[in-house]
């Protein structure tokens, strides 16, 4: 039978080790520690029953809940480790030796994901543009690979130099992240980045970010049915959206990088770590309430507990070799149990023992602080550099940007409160109401699809009229024209006509067209 709480397994300069998980916090004897040294790599079953470690000659398999050794194999090349769903097969990683089942005979695929869960098995696979073509990326079931119509799914866009494709739990959309190396507006030295909905149903949409620069992060909710991007120059934004990408909620502005949802996806956990202080913002999901604000400096590592309560920071070597160590923390904020590394040792990997879904069931969220005996550490707050001429004057302002606060506790002109939860439902309706006027006017990169779309009305066209000026009457025709164009050449790219480099061109002009258009209707 399963414990009643996870372990916590430990890799470092002291061995491999378990520790009990809360509320003791003491050593456990599944593992004894002298069986783990020099070892290299280890891994929990989805279930946690089982864990494997390899110390560079051996990989070993041990039962977790009577701490019987199951298994031994000489396998000394062994890097990674893997169990089957069932528990059945121990997959090892070494020098290639496996044989081929099947084969996806697709030109130039560079990169591909497969899909989390149960059968049928899904993948995604990326094919980078060449030659004024646009990249894509396909979603396919396994084994069907062959013949036009094998694809589930198909979204082709511009301005890819690789992507970061994110499978939901469900395997029913994935979410890709479009990244170029280089931005040629000069903007941001990370390149530029755009993200893209596919659903496994043949959707597909381009999400739309109200703030220019970086992709940090995107998660999935363990529900599968809404996704957190955390995205702009800094302060960073965060927002919430659905499955039509529409925007859900806006955490406005903060100092992050990273987003992480419980796993029960109740609660979200924002984070700003790496080049960041490492300060943490914890939100009710379902309340939209922000519960505590904790501090994690230095961290490497972050990881829910499985029970949906506890969190897991760590500073590992060696992304730091100084001040290694690692903090169990309530989502409330308290710090309930801590580690540190001895100053000549180092700490490399820490986790936690995973569990089946369903075995801790949701708790109701408490916003009270748990009580803990481990100290409470207050954050050191770096002071700006003053030059010597000015440390004996008055500190100014010098904030080059005013944060964004949530939309909830946005002010609404004439009232200072933060927005009531039916107010706040109101507005969600508006922004996506407002959001969905936008997407429909942007510009959009040609889908490839395996037929025709049917023909419609092109949603450019707009009513015609005079303005009784015969120049500004010539240029709205002319532009008319070119839109018209532009919509019989998005066609063509629909039925999988390959286009031409200065075609391609036209297209990514449409926008301005669509713009100037309308400036000069405004007119009349």
């Amino acid at each position: 039978m399963a414990p009643s709480t996870p372990l916590l397994t430990v890799r470092g300069s002291e061995g491999l080790y378990m520790v009990n998980g809360p509320p003791h916090f003491t050593e456990s004897t599944v593992l004894p520690r002298e069986s783990g040294k020099n070892c290299k790599v280890y891994t929990f079953s989805k279930d946690g029953t089982l864990f494997a470690w390899g110390d560079g000659e051996k990989i070993n398999i041990i039962n977790v809940t009577n701490k019987r050794l199951l298994h031994s194999f000489n396998l000394p090349k062994a890097v990674c480790l893997e169990f089957s769903p069932k528990n059945s097969v121990l997959a090892t990683w070494q020098p290639y030796t496996n044989t081929i089942t099947n084969k996806l005979h697709l030109q130039k695929i560079s990169d591909f994901v497969l899909s989390p869960g149960p059968q049928p098995y899904k993948v995604a696979v990326y094919v980078p543009g060449s030659k004024g073509a646009p990249s894509f990326v396909r979603l396919y079931q396994y084994p069907n690979f062959d013949g036009p119509h094998a694809a589930l799914a198909n979204k082709s866009f511009f301005k890819a130099d690789k992507v970061t494709m994110l499978w939901n739990k469900k395997a029913t959309a994935v979410l890709v992240i479009a990244s170029t190396d280089v931005d040629k507006t000069g903007a941001s030295y990370y390149g530029e980045q755009t993200l893209h909905y596919i659903a496994t149903n043949g959707e597909s949409a381009v999400v739309q970010l109200p703030k220019n620069g970086p992709i940090y992060d995107v998660v999935w909710n363990s529900s599968s049915t809404e996704f957190c991007a955390v995205y702009g120059f800094m302060p960073a934004k965060a927002t919430i959206f659905n499955l039509k990408c529409d925007p859900v909620f806006d955490f406005g502005t903060g100092p992050r990088n990273a987003a992480y949802y419980s796993p029960h996806g109740h609660i979200l956990v924002l984070a700003g770590f790496g080049n960041l202080r490492g300060q943490m913002e914890v939100w009710d999901v379902k309340n939209y309430k922000l519960i505590s604000k904790p501090v994690a400096s230095d961290s490497t590592y972050f990881a829910w507990c499985p029970d949906g309560e506890h969190i897991l920071t760590a500073t590992c070597a060696p992304r730091l070799r100084v001040n290694n160590g690692y903090k169990i923390w309530h989502y409330t904020g308290s710090v309930l149990h801590k580690y540190d590394v001895p100053s000549n040792g180092e700490l490399w990997q820490v986790s936690w023992q995973p569990f089946l879904d369903g075995i801790f069931p949701a708790k109701t969220i408490t916003y009270q602080a748990v009580p803990s005996d481990v100290p409470s550490e207050e954050p050191k707050v770096a002071t700006a550099y003053r030059p010597p001429a000015l440390r004996n004057k008055p500190i100014t302002n010098s904030k080059l940007h005013e944060d964004e606060p949530p939309q909830n506790m946005k002010p609404q002109p004439g009232n200072d409160k933060p927005l009531s939860k039916t107010a706040l439902k109101n507005q969600r309706k508006h922004e996506a109401k407002k959001a969905a006027k936008q997407e429909a006017r942007s510009d959009k990169s040609p889908d490839l699809a395996p037929t025709p779309a049917p023909q419609s009305t092109p949603r450019n066209t707009l009513s015609h009229s005079t303005s009784g000026d015969p120049e500004i009457d010539r240029k709205i025709k002319n532009l008319r024209k070119k839109l018209k164009a532009i919509e019989q050449l998005k066609e063509q790219a629909a039925t999988g006509k390959q286009l031409e480099k200065n075609q391609l061109e036209k297209i990514q002009k449409e926008k301005a067209l669509l713009q100037e258009l309308e400036d000069l209707e405004l007119g009349i």
